[in-house]
């Protein structure tokens, strides 16, 4: 598939790149031009096949890299306002846990689909998923056409080493819409076998690890108590990050964690909504910005945020950190738009999917600048941040194909027909709860 995507405000996200008047096209998947309007009326004159598939007239609308949500449980969509206004704690061990044992293979491929709408309705390309059922997870992806990284959540009562590598070796290079990181759920949920086995893969791969870290204080207290250290340093002492990783939410840490993740090259993965509803705090991204640290945001799963909307991702970000710090400068809108796209990129592993350049693969989207939300265009940047919106998300690619278009999805299914599959297994699943406690 050829396409040409013509007069188009263009913000590739590359270095400090201001957005300008130009195309962009693509073939087989990767971008082969994004340039100014000159540059393109120069390169039509050259000599060679310049015909194409489709050319869609953007009106001067904005086309940029596909917001990559860094963290999230997609099929948790299932969950979504189940079990809502407790504390973490009594949230996954009282509510949460039970039903996901419950969940089929199945299930799971078609609640991870119901994700994927509300991901390309959103304008993200990409996902780093942490779930239960890598194959059925991966198989959604490929179907539908979405790029999907997955990373190992092994703990105590489910998955294992030996899967976490099994799916590190079969699900990497295999096909464009799924990749594979090593990880686990938690410190609080692992035995110091299990880490110590996870951390051996690393070694035995030179790759990075993800998990959950210091998400709440109660956590970070209980790993003081068991191990004398906090979760970051007790992780790090086994020798887990030696190649990198990252963790998610990292609310709670001193300077000595923050030291750590620097060191290593470690990912801060942000996650204010789900923070915030689980009252779980505020992370110090203003900390980990003045430390060198990256940091990328991730919505966390439908059950505990509950929207899987980067856009109120991006301005809690910033929103929370001025409250944090008590400081309106703290953590510019630019920077953030940064950690949406393409920090999260590279968090991922995605380091093709970050900017619109040529050679890239051509995961981008059109935001509508022609709504209210977004006039007059002053700062296109920080407007995306502070106004910007699910609603002018209006074009969809990944891997060169149109995902979602004008409210319009090209997923292979409809969503009336993922919409039904999911009421079925929300049906089954309460009758099978009913009687269990009959």
């Amino acid at each position: 598939m050829k396409t040409r995507l013509y007069n188009a405000r263009i913000l590739t996200m590359a270095d400090d790149a201001e957005p300008f008047r130009g195309e962009l096209w693509t073939d087989g998947g990767r971008i082969i031009f994004a340039g100014t309007d000159q540059e393109a009326a120069e390169k039509r004159r050259l000599p060679g096949d310049l015909s194409f598939d489709e050319e869609i007239d953007c009106s001067g609308n904005l086309l940029m890299p596909g917001f990559k949500n860094a963290h999230t449980h997609s099929a948790m969509t299932l969950l979504r306002s189940r079990a809502d206004d407790l504390p973490l704690d009594k949230w996954l061990n009282e509510q949460i846990f039970p039903v996901e044992a419950k969940m089929t293979e199945d299930d799971i491929y078609h609640l991870t689909k119901l994700a994927f709408l509300e991901y390309l309705s959103g304008g993200i390309t990409a996902c780093f998923d942490m779930y239960l059922t890598p194959r059925s997870i991966a198989r959604a992806a490929k179907d539908a056409g979405f790029r999907m990284v997955q990373v190992g959540a092994v703990n105590n009562f489910s998955q294992s080493p030996e899967l976490v590598e099994e799916m590190y070796r079969e699900l990497n290079g295999k096909d464009p819409f799924n990749s594979y990181i090593i990880g686990f759920h938690a410190e609080y949920t692992c035995s110091r076998d299990l880490l110590e086995k996870i951390a051996a893969l690393a070694e035995k791969y030179k790759a990075p690890v993800y998990t959950h870290i210091s998400e709440t204080a109660f956590e970070v207290a209980g790993c003081r108590e068991r191990y004398g250290m906090s979760p970051v340093a007790f992780l790090d002492s086994l020798g887990m990050f030696r190649y990198g990783g990252g963790g998610y939410h990292l609310v709670h840490v001193d300077d000595d964690d923050i030291e750590i993740l620097k060191e290593r090259g470690m990912y801060a993965v942000t996650n204010p909504g789900s923070n915030t509803k689980l009252a779980s705090g505020i992370a110090p991204i203003s900390r980990y910005l003045t430390a060198g640290v990256p940091v990328a945001i991730g919505t966390d799963g439908p059950a505990s945020n509950n929207a899987l909307d980067m856009f109120r991702e991006m301005f809690l970000v910033t929103g929370l950190a001025k409250l944090k710090d008590n400081d309106a400068s703290s953590v510019d809108a630019a920077e953030v738009l940064k950690m949406a796209t393409v920090n999260g990129a590279h968090a991922m592993g995605l380091d093709d999917c970050d900017t619109l350049e040529v050679g890239k693969r051509a995961d981008l989207i059109m935001i509508d600048l022609m709504q209210p939300n977004m006039q007059p265009v002053n700062n296109i940047r920080k407007n995306l941040v502070y106004s910007g919106s699910k609603s002018n998300v209006k074009l969809v690619m990944i891997e060169g194909d149109i995902r979602y278009r004008d409210g319009e999805f090209f997923i292979g299914e409809s969503p009336s027909d993922i919409y039904a599959q999911a009421e079925e297994i929300k049906a089954r699943i309460d009758r099978e709860m009913k009687e269990q406690k009959a």
